[in-house]
Parts: structure tokens; sequence; C-alpha cells
């Protein structure tokens, strides 16, 4: 199943359900949530998330680590992090060829 940003307009306990409920889910079938929310991502393990980049004009997918967060994590929820540019998956500009 695939969810492209379930969390948009809900209230943030709603969120804390909604993501209890994907989380339940994946035991029996495959889940996929796009978000831009960090409220939303902090109620997964850094092994749940794919960042997705754009590199050279193609889209490159990199799965988290608890191992390579796990000294930010005693610090900063897993939203923070990406709120903070720890790891990558914001904005940013993709430079091309030939251009400045």
């Amino acid at each position: 199943m695939f969810f492209d940003e379930p969390e948009l307009g809900l209230h943030p306990e709603a969120i804390r359900i909604l993501a209890g409920l994907l989380r339940q889910a994946e035991s029996r079938t495959q889940i996929i949530a796009a978000t831009q929310s960090a409220t939303f991502l902090n109620y997964f393990r850094p092994e749940d998330v794919i960042v997705t980049d754009r590199e050279n004009g193609e889209s490159v997918f990199r799965r988290l680590s608890s191992e390579n967060l796990n000294e930010w994590l005693d610090e900063y929820s897993l939203g923070e992090l990406w709120q903070k540019n720890v790891f990558e998956g914001g904005p940013g500009y993709e430079q091309s060829a030939g251009l400045g």
C-alpha cells in the first residue's frame, strides 16, 4: 500500500495513531508512506526510513541506520535530525552539467 503524506491535516494525536496503525499493518503487507513531516517521522525507527535524493538527474534511495545515527539519537528525535540536515532528504539544489 502506498500513502502520500497521510498525516496532512491530522491532529498531532491522530498522527501518532496513524503511525501506530501503519506499524501494525507492516507485518501483513508492504507499506510505503511518503512524508515531509518531522512529527510523523518521529514515530518510526531509522531502519523504517528510506531517504530519496537527486544526484546527477537520478533518484538515489538510501535506508537509514540506527548504528550510524546512534550518537545523535541520544539527544534528538529522528524528525529533529532530519530538520537539522544530519541525513539527506531535504530540499536542495541539483547542479546540472554546464551550469554555473
